[in-house]
């Protein structure tokens, strides 16, 4: 059994520009999976960075509301959304809710800073 907590988790600014939280990655936790799990934050009125991943990734919302855009796609999301981000999809999500968005992101293999690109 593997337990993390949350709170054990150290916050940082990825390269889009979400405040993101690792829960599972298992190139750095003794795990057998093929995908990662983190938390991610956005503040009210925020974009993140456009960006792309070599992986696939799910983005589940926890609180908030956002405007999601995959290529050139974009639709409404909020608690309970489930988002799928093909490999290769350039994606960003704005906050338009009063306070923070959150999700969950689930990538495919496992994210890796070298699989991301950062367009904008």
């Amino acid at each position: 059994m593997f337990i993390r907590d949350l709170s054990a988790c150290k916050e940082i600014r990825a390269g889009d520009n979400t405040l993101l939280r690792e829960l599972l990655n298992p190139l750095k936790d003794p795990l057998n999976l093929r995908y990662s799990l983190a938390i991610a934050r956005v503040r009210p009125g925020v974009t993140t960075r456009l960006h792309r991943l070599k992986n696939s990734e799910v983005y589940y919302i926890v609180s908030g509301e956002g405007e999601m855009v995959v290529d050139a796609e974009r639709e409404h999301v909020w608690p309970g959304c489930v988002v799928y981000i093909p490999p290769g999809s350039a994606q960003q999500i704005k906050n338009i809710g009063d306070g923070a968005l959150v999700f969950l992101c689930i990538v495919d293999p496992a994210w890796r800073q070298e699989d991301e690109e950062v367009l904008g």
